[in-house]
Formats: C-alpha cells, sequence, structure tokens
C-alpha cells in the first residue's frame, strides 16, 4: 500500500548541492540516537569548510525518537556555528519512508479506509514516532470507530504534541524529495528510484520503488553516482556500477555508516558507529 504525495513546488523537492567541497552522507538511522552521536563525533573531527551534510531519510522508525531528533538538531547547531557561517541548507534531510509515514498519519482522517492504512503503518514501524508524541495505537483505531470527527481531533491532539517540542515542526517541513551535486555529480535518494522516470515524475518512487533501484546500476540521467540510505531488502552495504547503498542495518543490530564523497561522486571516506 504505497502512499501517495500531494503535489508540492519544484523548489521543496530538492536541494543543489554543487557548491559543496565534499558532501557527508549519513544512512538511515531508525532512532538509534547512541549510534548517531558516535557518527556525529567522528563526523565532526573530520569536518572541514566547504563541506556539505546530508541524512538520507529514516532518521526517525525505532529506538528513541525524541532522544535522536535531539542528537540530530544538536549537530545541526554546531555544524551552522562553523566557520564560514554555514547557511540551513547546508545541511539537508531527505523524506524517508518512515518520515512519510508519519505524515501521512496527521492526515489519516481523510483517508477512505483509514484503519487499514493506519494497521499498514504500524506494521513497518510509524508506532516508534507515534508514541514518542504520546499517540496510542488503540486510541487511534477507536477514534476511526468513532468516525472522522474524532479522528480529526486524535491526529489535531498528535500534531499538537509534535509542534509543542522546540524545532520538531521545522525539522519535518525542512525534509527534501532528493539532493543533488550537480550535472555528472551525485544524486542522493532514500530508497528507490524508477530508472525510467525523469527525477520530475519520480513522485513517491524515492520511498516506495527500491526494486527498481538496481537497474539504475547502468547509470541515470547522467549522474556519475547515485547514493542510498535505505536498503528494506537488508542487502547491506553494497556497490554496483553507479549505484552505491550505504544503509548496513542501523536499528536492526547493524553499524550506522556515514560516508565523504567529492561532487563528482568518488568515494572519499567510510566510518561507522
Amino acid at each position: 500500500m504505497p502512499i501517495s504525495s500531494q503535489t508540492e513546488p519544484a523548489s521543496e523537492r530538492f536541494i543543489d548541492l554543487s557548491r559543496a567541497r565534499r558532501i557527508w552522507a549519513i544512512a538511515a538511522v531508525h532512532g538509534d540516537a547512541d549510534r548517531l552521536a558516535a557518527l556525529h563525533d567522528a563526523i565532526g573531527a573530520r569536518f572541514e569548510s566547504g563541506d556539505r551534510l546530508i541524512y538520507l531519510g529514516d532518521l526517525l522508525g525505532g529506538g528513541d525518537v525524541r532522544a535522536t531528533m535531539a542528537e540530530a538538531l544538536r549537530f545541526r547547531r554546531s555544524v551552522l556555528a562553523l566557520p564560514p557561517l554555514y547557511l540551513p541548507e547546508d545541511i539537508v534531510y531527505l523524506r524517508g519512508r518512515q518520515e512519510e509515514m508519519w505524515n501521512k498519519l496527521l492526515q489519516i482522517h481523510f483517508a477512505p479506509k483509514p484503519k487499514e492504512l493506519l494497521g499498514w503503518m504500524l506494521e513497518r514501524g510509524v508506532e516508534a514516532t507515534l508514541r514518542s508524541y504520546g499517540g496510542d495505537p488503540d486510541q487511534a483505531f477507536a477514534a476511526a470507530n468513532e468516525g472522522m470527527v474524532a479522528l480529526t481531533r486524535w491526529t489535531g491532539r498528535l500534531k499538537a504534541a509534535m509542534q509543542a517540542v522546540p524545532g520538531h515542526h521545522a525539522w519535518f517541513s525542512a525534509l527534501r524529495r532528493y539532493a543533488h551535486s550537480g550535472p555528472g555529480g551525485v544524486l542522493f535518494v532514500h530508497a528507490g528510484l524508477d530508472p525510467a522516470r525523469p527525477l520530475a515524475e519520480q513522485r513517491d518512487a524515492f520511498w516506495w520503488e527500491s526494486g527498481a533501484f538496481a537497474r539504475a546500476a547502468a547509470g541515470y540521467d547522467g549522474f556519475s553516482r547515485i547514493v542510498r540510505g535505505f536498503d528494506p531488502a537488508g542487502g547491506g552495504w553494497s556497490e554496483n556500477g553507479a549505484i552505491l547503498t550505504i544503509d548496513d542495518g542501523c536499528g536492526s543490530g547493524g553499524p550506522l555508516v556515514g560516508v565523504c564523497l567529492g561532487p563528482d561522486g568518488a568515494l572519499l571516506d567510510r566510518i561507522e558507529a
């Protein structure tokens, strides 16, 4: 049951990192705050002027969501304070499956079959995020049984709880679909990509078309490398032609991986925590 996304302005879909000297990319975290803090320490020790930072989605999806968010925002502040003055768009957060499901959960009162959709999302890890903001699956199902008015009130309380935590609403609002370092450079995505479609028409393929990602090994749209941060099949780190998967199972017992790439796609460094 892939979740369709609403149309959004092109300026909100991606970030251009072509001015970066180097780009640090972080794989799916899945709520493992301790590993994220350790990886941040390692990246911070190697971070140089002109570097950029991108998180490849699924910061959420298990573990301690609030602690993970707090760590991400802490490191963001530390990077923005580095000379020369960094701008907010120099630190990029991609929307992963978990963030997309959370967004749709807040709109579930519009769904034609909310109970079915809720069950589908709970099976895929949204419960940790739901509970972090005081939500309860049983209350959600009860509200769905009562009807749209009750479910609207329930999602309203959930949204208010998220907005009450400093920085969280702004963080969710800043999520992007993809990022790239310009023609011939690197394309960064969350989990999937349909090589048969242009970037402007990928829509939810970035989250749900993971099976088609391997077909980009021969190249896609002139990019020298296509990097993703999550492999739903759990295949681990993988390099194949133009594609690179840096997910090594963080949140499921594996390490959290971070890589440093040149804007031309050259792999300069790999670290894990």
